[in-house]
């Protein structure tokens, strides 16, 4: 890619546009941590970096290096895994957290309208005080609403609830020329047109910059309870999930976890769980507005998994043991990466009746390659989470085996009927698989919609395909 470097008129028009010269860095003054992302081994500087505040300042900058061939990376809180925000070409990166304001909440439409930079966190703990529930439930609170529509984030709650594209009603979006523009809106239907709105969500950055959000939210269920369940192992719990899907009972959320994962949250945490003598669990949760309504349905799913083989049927109907299992559950990712010298992850989703299928192929491939290997994930929506270890691993073959390990996963996936990633996106390093699991024109007509939206291609370049 032929990009122009930053000079110093450059950094003069920024400063022109953003007043306030402590929002720009550049040179030694930019914080290592712009060059990465969570997990991402990938890193590079960008040459400028700048803390946007309004919808307008970023239209401004856009259109500059639109016109300059100047590459521009977006960013929020940086929490992503697939190094999407990691700015390859140097350039602009514009760090949007401090676009954090909550605009609106409109009681009669059922809807919040914010800037991008606001928490998930705080998202969450805004609308339950007005007795609302935003449902999207991705494990990382601390990333920004911005983030989740990026790679179209889905969560614990994807089960019965689905995944973050269908609780956006709206966006403002700048495009990668400067020019800005509104998609969707309050509305709840609309067939008019293609649904932009709909391709926007899940493009990470790409496309365009998201500026502002509407999203929908729903009455807060007033009661909430889970079952931990525990079998005597893992092929024995996922292959309940079918079943228990069938059942008129659907859960919020269906989780499995293995003995291990356990073990190394307890020890991340300092807390025991409340029970760890099994191989592997099903965690389940249940929501609705009496006791009696969420009763009717765990006792249909307890009856069916003591049935299935399970050994027990723990019910968390009080909150310290409610908060004791979740928040377990919530630190899985810290915990393995805790429990080794470097990791990375595999993001795989399949068809629900192949869950059992592909964890069983995971625990094969830990003999193959002689290689820890943790995995935990929504065994509900199929979306499976496995985190490869180095461990003590010399650098040439924790490469080596990574390399290795991968390619079978994702042989396996496209095997499986399944796709690449299920929540985290493609980013930097999930492209050679996307360009192995999709068709060669469905790959063209991808590049063709950047390159509509994108003519320059300074937008996140070299991200995807």
């Amino acid at each position: 890619m032929d990009y122009k470097k930053i000079d110093n008129k450059d950094i003069e028009y920024i400063l022109s546009i953003i007043q306030d010269k402590q929002r720009v860095f550049h040179g030694e003054n930019i914080n290592e941590d712009y060059s990465h992302d969570e997990l991402s081994a990938t890193k590079k500087m960008p040459e400028v970096v700048i803390q946007v505040l309004t919808t307008e300042e970023i239209s401004k900058i856009m259109k500059y290096a639109h016109e300059n061939k100047i590459p521009v990376t977006p960013r929020g809180a940086g929490t992503g895994l697939v190094g999407s925000a990691v700015p390859i070409y140097g350039g602009i990166l514009l760090d949007t957290t401090k676009m954090n304001k909550i605009l609106e909440v409109d009681t009669e439409n059922l809807t919040l309208t914010v800037e991008p930079g606001v928490l998930l966190l705080d998202i969450g703990k805004y609308v339950e005080k007005l007795n609302l529930f935003y449902p999207p439930d991705p494990g990382e609170k601390t990333a920004t609403i911005g983030g989740n529509i990026s790679t179209n984030a889905g969560g614990m709650r994807a089960v019965k609830y689905g995944v973050t594209r269908d609780y956006v009603r709206g966006l403002e979006v700048v495009l990668p020329t400067g020019e800005i523009i509104e998609l969707g809106g309050k509305i709840v239907k609309n067939s008019s047109g293609y649904a932009l709105k709909d391709l926007m969500v899940g493009s990470e950055g790409t496309l365009g910059i998201v500026t502002k959000a509407i999203l929908k939210l729903l009455p807060l269920p007033k009661k909430v309870m889970s079952l931990l369940i525990p079998f005597p192992n893992l092929d024995m719990a996922i292959s309940t999930v079918p079943e228990i899907i069938k059942s008129k009972s659907i859960p919020t959320a269906i989780e499995f976890m293995q003995r291990e994962v356990i073990v190394a949250a307890e020890k991340f945490l300092g807390k025991k769980f409340p029970d760890n003598s099994s191989d592997a669990y099903l965690l389940l949760k249940f929501d609705g507005n009496t006791i009696e309504e969420i009763e009717k349905d765990y006792e249909d799913v307890a009856k069916l998994c003591l049935e299935k083989g399970a050994f027990d049927v723990y019910i968390s109907n009080i909150k310290q043991r409610e908060e004791a299992i979740w928040s377990a559950r919530g630190v899985f990712l810290e915990a393995i990466k805790a429990d080794t010298s470097e990791m990375d992850e595999v993001d795989v989703v399949v068809p629900r009746n192949k869950v059992a299928d592909f964890i069983k192929y995971v625990h094969e491939l830990e003999e193959k390659h002689s290689i820890r290997l943790r995995s935990f994930g929504h065994a509900g929506d199929g979306n499976l989470h496995v985190y490869i270890l180095k461990d003590e691993l010399t650098e040439d073959v924790w490469q080596r085996k990574l390399e290795e390990v991968m390619e079978d996963m994702y042989k396996k996936q496209r095997e499986l009927r399944g796709q690449v990633s299920g929540e985290h996106g493609i980013g930097l390093a999930k492209k050679p698989y996307l360009n192995q699991s999709l068709s060669p024109t469905t790959l063209n007509l991808m590049r063709g919609i950047k390159s509509t939206f994108d003519p320059n291609n300074i937008l996140n370049p070299g991200k995807i395909f």
